[in-house]
């Protein structure tokens, strides 16, 4: 029974790990991002449902628009974003005494062990100068995946609003996080 319950307080607390994806950024410090006013994608991400890539896509159009860049063929800066999951396994093992046969006697340890098996998926968005093709910026976001579409679809756009909370790095809209 106590096994039990702590797999699904595991359980919980995994599923609230899902919905607060890990983001992390870096980029050029000697780069002058109020430079760079149009930008063009050239990787999108792949892997996955269409309907995710198309998110992803859109997601980040809207947070590049949103800092007054424009799409563009062949602008100032290039967009590359890639995808991956990889699966992941944690074992349980709880571990009870119990006192012997009819409760009576010493007592005996009896251990359960469980698999949890879960998959982690990794957004990367690269930037890219479009002259020099030097690396500008980079953001990665990894989080548990979850099999309902709304659910990923909150997950991705939380990700992406922490990814792009201090871009331009340097500008008076950049925050830490």
């Amino acid at each position: 029974m106590l096994g039990r319950f702590v797999a699904f307080v595991f359980a919980v607390l995994l599923s609230a790990c899902a919905a607060t994806p890990t983001v992390k950024t870096d980029f050029d410090p000697g780069v002058n991002f109020s430079r760079f006013k149009t930008y063009s994608w050239v990787t999108k991400p792949d892997g996955g449902s269409p309907l995710m890539q198309q998110r992803i896509v859109d997601g980040i159009d809207a947070r590049l628009q949103a800092r007054g860049w424009k799409f563009a063929p062949n602008g100032d800066v290039h967009v590359a974003a890639h995808v991956t999951s990889q699966e992941r396994q944690v074992f349980n093992t709880t571990t009870v005494g119990y006192l012997g046969w009819g409760g009576f006697g010493p007592a005996a340890p009896n251990s359960m062990t469980t698999v949890d098996t879960f998959e982690v998926g990794t957004l990367v968005v690269d930037l890219f100068d479009g002259t020099t093709k030097r690396g500008l910026w980079r953001g990665t976001a990894s989080g548990t995946l979850q099999d309902d579409p709304a659910r990923m679809n909150t997950m991705l756009q939380t990700a992406l609003d922490k990814m792009f909370a201090g871009f331009p790095p340097g500008s008076a809209r950049a925050s830490s996080y």
